[in-house]
């Protein structure tokens, strides 16, 4: 019998402005700009110069620790720079910067190879995921080969890969198991494989039923694997939430999924494996929903990494409505640009362009201690003793009552009724500790 989480909420999904519609392949810009900070973790360091060739696929920045990841071209072209550039997340961190030759010329021929074989060699697997810097693509963009190599003494039993998608707006992962069922399935394989677990389960939302019967017929001639559908709640989505829905184990405080032996990954972090693996294709390009009333017709696209905001979004055109906000990934979990020219990284799930009406503004009252975001918070906290406790500088206190363990799902936000920034306090609090422990 299938157990849901504590709190959560239900904001409107307005996934209906890009539901059912199949994956458009947006063309190669022609400047692309390759963010070297594109995982938690160390960034990665420059392997090509001023002046080098690249080819699709080329790798043009190396991992400089275990936690990190490569980074590839996806164009062919010319490096024309490397230096600072707008960063979605890091406001500005060095990028490197390729001038289209035009041709698109790839490295390889990412053509599809016998999968049986690919799954004899465990080894091969983590190598080849390394290889082709793959990172979570829910949101996270945790290297995944870390991931996949946890320590000895803490087995992996269940690998869950995540379709919930619960973000509203956000179709991209929808739309990926509608096109590449059959890869999310044999790439949920090469993990359960690469740690040696004894069963995987696929975990959908309710309201995506044609994801669903897809990936639920791509299984049947596989055994160990099996497909949850869950009601629909924010966040399922979220590590913890998903593994007490789907096994009833809580993750404590302060622990991992691998302490409670299991590991989770996005569905599109199983395709990217897959075809790292089978394709031999390294990760320089995902699916990105472009939505939100601002734009004339939402989408999702296959889009290559490093393309500008303003390119995924002149290709669609604007609605002619006022644009408030431009954020990168969805509204309750993402982060508000002050410029669309920050690239498409690897964690970019999302584009949105929100109106006036969508982005309402806070209306900050007192707080009323009605308790509401205490009854969403999924972690079980008391998000307005700790906005509390930051706003008046007293983040120990608030790191006591659990500040580290917010995950920053928004849910109090969404339900106060004063409207106050509580998450905003939140982060801000964590920012601070960090800083303390830096001086």
């Amino acid at each position: 019998m299938k157990i849901s989480f504590k709190g959560g909420v239900h904001p409107p999904e307005n996934k209906h402005l890009c539901k059912g519609l199949k994956i458009k392949e947006l063309p190669a810009p022609e400047t692309a700009y390759f963010a070297l900070q594109q995982s938690i973790g160390s960034p990665s360091e420059p392997v090509v110069k001023k002046g080098d060739s690249v080819k699709r696929g080329t790798c043009i920045a190396r991992a400089t620790g275990f936690i990190s990841s490569n980074v590839h071209s996806s164009i062919s072209g010319e490096v024309i720079d490397i230096k600072k550039h707008p960063h979605p997340l890091l406001g500005c961190a060095r990028a490197v910067i390729v001038k289209s030759d035009g041709q698109d010329t790839p490295c390889g021929s990412f053509q599809e190879s016998d999968f049986s074989a690919a799954l004899f060699d465990k080894n091969k697997i983590l190598k080849a995921v390394s290889d082709s810097g793959i990172v979570g693509l829910g949101g996270a963009a945790f290297p995944t080969h870390v991931k996949l190599n946890p320590p000895a003494e803490k087995p992996i039993n269940t690998v869950i890969i995540n379709g919930a998608e619960c973000e509203p707006y956000l179709t991209s992962d929808h739309s990926l198991m509608l096109s590449s069922a059959e890869k999310i399935v044999k790439g949920a394989i090469l993990i359960t494989k690469a740690v040696n677990a004894k069963e995987c389960v696929i975990a959908v939302e309710k309201n995506k039923p044609d994801a669903i019967d897809l990936i639920k017929k791509a299984c049947e001639k596989y055994n160990n694997l099996k497909v949850i559908a869950f009601n629909v709640k924010y966040p399922q989505g979220a590590e913890k939430q998903l593994i007490f829905s789907v096994t009833a184990k809580e993750v404590p405080s302060g622990t991992l999924p691998m302490d409670v032996g299991v590991l989770v990954q996005n569905v599109g972090t199983a395709n990217a494996v897959y075809e790292a693996v089978v394709m031999k294709k390294p990760l320089y390009e995902r699916v990105v929903t472009l939505s939100g009333r601002g734009i004339l017709n939402p989408c999702n696209w296959k889009v290559r990494i490093g393309t500008p905001f303003r390119n995924v979004i002149n290709a669609v055109g604007l609605s002619g409505e006022t644009v408030e906000k431009l954020i990168m990934g969805g509204p309750m979990m993402g982060l508000a640009q002050y410029t669309d020219e920050v690239p498409v990284i690897k964690g970019t799930s999302g584009i949105l362009v929100l109106t006036k009406k969508e982005a309402l503004p806070f209306k900050h009252l007192p707080c009323i201690r009605c308790g509401k975001c205490v009854e969403v918070c999924p972690m079980g906290l008391i998000p307005a003793d700790l906005s509390k406790f930051v706003s008046g500088e007293k983040t120990d206190e608030a790191k006591e009552i659990g500040l580290l363990d917010c995950m920053e799902c928004g849910s109090c936000n969404y339900i106060c009724p004063s409207g106050t920034n509580l998450l905003q306090y939140i982060k801000l609090g964590k920012y601070e500790l960090m800083r303390k422990k830096n001086a």
